[in-house]
This record gives C-alpha cells, structure tokens and sequence, in this order.
C-alpha cells in the first residue's frame, strides 16, 4: 500500500482497477483538501471515525455542506467542484472513486435492415 503525505494528512491506494478506486484518508485536524472537481468520476467519502465536511459547489453558486460522522456516506456527481474539510482530529474515511458505463450510448444513423 502506497502512503502519500499531503498537507492535510495521508491518504494511501487501497484499491485501482478498471473503473474504480478506493483511497483510505487520515486527516490532520482542521485539515482540508483542495477545491476540486473530477470530469467522469464519482467520488464517494465514507468515515470510518471522526467527521468530515463535504463542501460541493452547484448550480448558481449553491453551496452544499455536508457534516459526515462515524459510518455516514454522500457521493459527489462528476464536474462539481468539492472539498472536504477534517472537523475531528483522528479523522478515517475512505474515497471511492468510479465511473458509469453509459449503456445505452449508442447513436443510430439509421435502423439497419436486409437486403
């Protein structure tokens, strides 16, 4: 498991295949991460202990918070700036990260037919 230091903790690599990614974070108390967003990926936090703000800009400005304590999930959608900021020291939570396959992506020029 890779161990990556950041300013407001640690998070390490769990889990990466194919469409899906889990990362286990420890967070610094009143650390936060970046304001970010992901253009095809889901991103999933759920806390193992301690709690976490969940900041997600929308539409029109709209800002979203949400306060994530001990076995609490939220999924931020792709292309929404987010943020999560560590309210408790000894902080664990866990990112998921996924992409849909859109099944039904097929554009028609035509029906077919026979000959």
């Amino acid at each position: 498991m890779e161990i990556e230091g950041k300013v407001w903790g640690e998070t390490s690599l769990i889990f990466s295949k194919n469409n899906v990614e889990v990362h286990r974070i420890v967070g610094k108390l009143y650390g936060f991460s970046s304001k970010h967003k992901h253009e095809k990926k889901f991103n999933m936090f759920f806390v193992e202990s301690g709690t976490l703000k969940i900041s997600i800009w929308k539409d029109y400005g709209l800002l979203d918070e949400t306060i994530l304590e001990k076995g609490q999930s939220t999924v931020v959608p792709p292309g929404l700036f987010h943020q999560f900021n560590v309210i408790d020291g000894g902080t664990i939570a866990y990112e998921f990260y996924w992409t849909e396959i859109e099944s039904n992506d097929i554009i028609r020029e035509n029906v077919g037919g026979r000959k």
